[in-house]
């Protein structure tokens, strides 16, 4: 039976055909000869109590010259497909709630949404990793000045973030006797009005910030470890961090353990883990990336893992 997989991404105009995870889905989903309907956030609407959207019949290919071509536009009920591949970019900003909640209806009326929506809205990538404090590392979450400056005081050497970047921004790695702790703590609160998460520092971090995929609780047997550029403190691959691909360690392993059964409860089929050391430091919910490079280094196929995943799961529905 031919299924009808829905995508709801950015524009696809606009992605990295070297390193797009969703497009890596997408050739998953067309070698299994699936329909696919590509859609953007601003493509969704509700009317008469529907969830619905302009969507297009998308077809890709490998050739980074002319790697999709889009159909017709179709309006169609968002209910009616089978299932719906939320993979948006963040930031989480208020459209990309309210994204959410339509694809919430959409769940009602019939379609499965991978990842669920609620919980998208619910795990905050950097605090739902604090629900297993086992795996990471000494934090504090707060807006207030004096608690921030205390923790940087008392461990030395700490790194601090805002609660909804991607991509390694605004991250600040302040060690001892930096002269501009006060001021960092200012702009990431605005003074005080916005919740920030400071942690110790991971010295690990040289080694790589290690991307350990889940699909349905299960890890893929290797990771990504995202080792920083020279002077740099951040491993992300935006900030200009080497992705060398790896097999998972035996805490690796471990911490998936901690996290799958979790993970399985919400509804999020597909997880990425943050893994610096020994430390779990983020649990990336809504649009996990690094399918590509872990499959160009491998020979893995974590796209196709992922669609037959969704078709065991669609056939026992």
């Amino acid at each position: 039976m031919t299924q009808r997989l829905g995508v709801v991404m950015d524009p696809i105009e606009g992605i990295t055909y070297k390193k797009d995870s969703t497009l890596a889905m997408l050739w998953a989903a067309d070698q299994r000869n699936w329909d696919i309907y590509y859609m953007t956030p601003a493509d969704m609407y509700i009317s008469g109590g529907e969830a619905r959207a302009h969507t297009q019949r998308l077809q890709v290919f490998r050739d980074p010259q002319h790697f999709y071509e889009l159909g017709a536009s179709e309006d169609i009920r968002m209910g009616d497909l089978d299932v719906i591949l939320m993979r948006k970019d963040p930031p989480f900003d208020k459209e990309f709630l309210y994204t959410t909640h339509l694809l919430e209806m959409a769940d009602r009326q019939g379609a499965w949404v991978v990842n669920r929506p609620q919980s998208l809205r619910d795990c905050n990538e950097k605090l739902f990793a604090l629900q297993f404090p086992q795996c990471g590392p000494t934090h504090l979450v707060s807006r207030d000045a004096k608690s921030l400056r205390e923790f940087h005081r008392q461990h030395g050497d700490v790194v601090m973030k805002p609660l909804d970047g991607m991509g390694g921004s605004s991250v600040f790695h302040v060690k001892a006797d930096d002269p501009n702790v006060g001021v960092i703590i200012e702009i990431l609160t605005e003074h005080g009005n916005t919740t920030i998460m400071a942690q110790t520092y991971l010295p690990a971090i040289r080694q790589g910030d290690k991307r350990v995929l889940l699909i349905d609780g299960e890890p893929v047997p290797y990771c990504l470890a995202r080792i920083p550029a020279d002077g740099e403190a951040r491993g992300n691959l935006a900030a200009g961090g080497t992705g060398r691909a790896q097999p998972l360690s035996d805490r690796d392993r471990w911490i998936a353990e901690q996290v799958a059964p979790v993970a399985r409860e919400k509804g999020l089929l597909f997880v990425g883990l943050d893994i610096i050391g020994d430390s779990l430091t983020e649990i990336n919910v809504t649009s996990p990336t690094c399918i590509r490079e872990i499959d160009d280094q491998c020979g893995t196929d974590i796209g196709g893992q992922l669609m037959d995943c969704i078709a065991a799961k669609l056939k026992q529905k």
